[in-house]
């Protein structure tokens, strides 16, 4: 028998990009040149016409300096997270 992990939390996701660029004050063009992202691009991963790439999701958390885990832990949000051996 085959488990499927949960959906991924995309929404969640993207309202904490969305948090995190408004508590700057960022307009989308100030992430864009701060990100190397197209403004294109910001808009539509926060409306959900895009998942994006882990490129896009790493210079994303290095634009708003916030660890990438910062970023992807809110896929998680509404289900319980794999549990992973402490170091």
């Amino acid at each position: 028998m085959t488990i499927l992990p949960p959906e991924p939390n995309l929404a969640a996701l993207r309202v904490e990009v969305a948090r995190l660029r408004n508590a700057r004050g960022w307009t989308f063009d100030e992430l864009a040149e701060r990100s190397g992202l197209s403004r294109r691009t910001l808009i539509d991963l926060e409306h959900g016409r895009t998942t994006g790439t882990v490129t896009t999701w790493h210079a994303l958390a290095h634009a708003l300096d916030v660890p990438v885990r910062q970023l992807l832990d809110t896929l998680c949000d509404g289900h319980t997270p794999p549990a992973h051996d402490a170091p």
